[in-house]
């Protein structure tokens, strides 16, 4: 017979016959009437089992089970399967583990979880994270193809830093000094001049941050687009909201078990304000006596602008734009009418920002002046320049961090509890 999943099972008739492949998750040894649970990757189920069927068992081995369905209000979605037979396919050697994980909430603390990733990845709660971060990813192909947009795949070890700064990963290549990819935003660019006019790629970025703090990694995945032919950086911002608003009626539709599982409730529709961060500012000290560094909001204050924002907008976004050319990077473009700014903005959610984006200078002599401007040397740069004496068009785009994404939606606390195998500081193993 054909293996089943939980979830499908639960959807058959009483009497059927099924099979069931997957861990032991808990077992109920009570004597008059015991009990397996069984979990697989869309959810857990109820097997009632023999005293002679449960000899030999332990937590976490991998079984194949064959039974029959039947109805019980008492057991987990009203179902429960009766256990004929039963065959252990993967054995278990481990004296203890080093943590309950069939429990509603794993009392391990995440350093101890992230050492033995093996065995917290298996709790269903923990799972979930990556259901919906499975999710994102795909929402994000699909909300971009459907918007003319192609994905490409650059690479990741380059010959010069995409942002300049220290925040740099060194290579031994060949006995030349290279870089890991801080993001792909120079290849973006040049594939929107080639002719793909749209891209987008789902990819790792490196940065050397010497930051340990709850919100930072030194590799994660970066979710970018660019496009061509715009008007202005509102535009690049209309296509992040239209993402966002099409994601989270997917996850509401497609993701209710896991929502659940954290007491997520999403917006019905996301529509996200647009504010200059010197407002943002002025609003950050006249309302909560917090001064910003210049040019910026520090944590504390975008958690506060949040909160301003949920009160009168009800929104737990906020996009802020217009930020100064001395806090962007080299190729984005100046605003003509707000002198020292540029047209540029973070998008930030539930107090901590995911995104940076806005237009780019599109202009070869601009693009020049402004990579001397920095204190850089265009001759270094000339695999990336070069792409614009040929009729770059106006074009930007954004890069949403996914892990951060997985973060805020789920109320997570740490974001190492979004990466699959965290690398930050401290980690760089299992």
């Amino acid at each position: 017979m054909k293996k089943l999943y939980v979830k499908d099972v639960l959807a058959l008739e009483e009497g059927k016959e099924v099979v069931l492949k997957g861990w032991i998750h808990k077992i109920y040894d009570l004597g008059h009437v015991n009990f397996i649970k069984l979990r697989d990757k869309t959810g857990i189920i109820q097997l009632v089992a023999s005293k002679e069927q449960l000899e030999g068992l332990r937590n976490e081995m991998s079984i194949e089970a064959k039974g029959t369905i039947s109805k019980n209000e008492k057991a987990p979605e009203g179902i429960e399967v009766q256990l004929k037979e039963i065959k252990v396919v993967g054995k278990a050697y481990y004296d203890k583990l080093p943590f309950d994980i069939n429990g509603r909430k794993t009392n391990a603390a995440l350093e101890t979880q992230l050492d033995h990733r093996n065995i917290s990845l298996r709790a269903p709660k923990v799972l979930a994270v990556f259901k919906i971060q499975e999710e994102i990813g795909e929402c994000f192909r699909a909300y971009l193809r459907a918007n003319n947009f192609t994905e490409v795949h650059t690479p990741k070890i380059l010959a010069s830093g995409t942002e300049g700064g220290s925040e740099l990963f060194t290579v031994n290549y060949f006995d030349h000094r290279a870089f890991l990819a801080q993001s792909p935003q120079f290849y973006k660019q040049m594939m929107v001049g080639v002719g793909f006019e749209r891209v987008f790629e789902v990819g790792h970025a490196y940065r050397a941050e010497l930051h340990n703090t709850y919100r930072h990694l030194n590799e994660y995945v970066s979710l970018d687009a660019e496009m061509g032919f715009i008007e202005d950086e509102t535009e690049i911002m209309d296509l992040e909201e239209g993402f966002l608003d099409y994601l989270f009626k997917h996850l509401k539709a497609n993701c209710k078990r896991e929502l659940e599982m954290y007491g997520i409730e999403l917006p019905d529709k996301v529509e996200i304000p647009r504010i200059p961060l010197s407002e943002a500012q002025e609003i950050v000290f006249e309302r909560y006596g917090k001064r910003s560094p210049k040019g910026d909001l520090n944590a504390e204050g975008e958690r506060l602008f949040s909160e301003f924002v949920k009160e009168k907008y009800g929104s737990d976004f906020v996009f802020l734009t217009k930020y100064p050319i001395s806090k962007r990077p080299m190729y984005t473009m100046p605003d003509s009418d707000i002198e020292g700014a540029t047209k540029s903005f973070d998008l930030i959610y539930k107090g901590l920002e995911i995104t940076t984006g806005g237009q780019r200078i599109n202009d070869y002599d601009m693009l020049i002046e402004n990579i001397k401007k920095f204190g850089f040397k265009p001759e270094e740069y000339e695999f990336y320049t070069d792409n614009f004496k040929y009729g770059m068009p106006p074009h930007g785009g954004f890069a949403i961090g996914l892990e951060r994404l997985t973060m805020q939606i789920l109320g997570l606390e740490n974001i190492r509890e979004a990466s699959l195998l965290p690398r930050d500081m401290k980690r760089i193993t299992p």
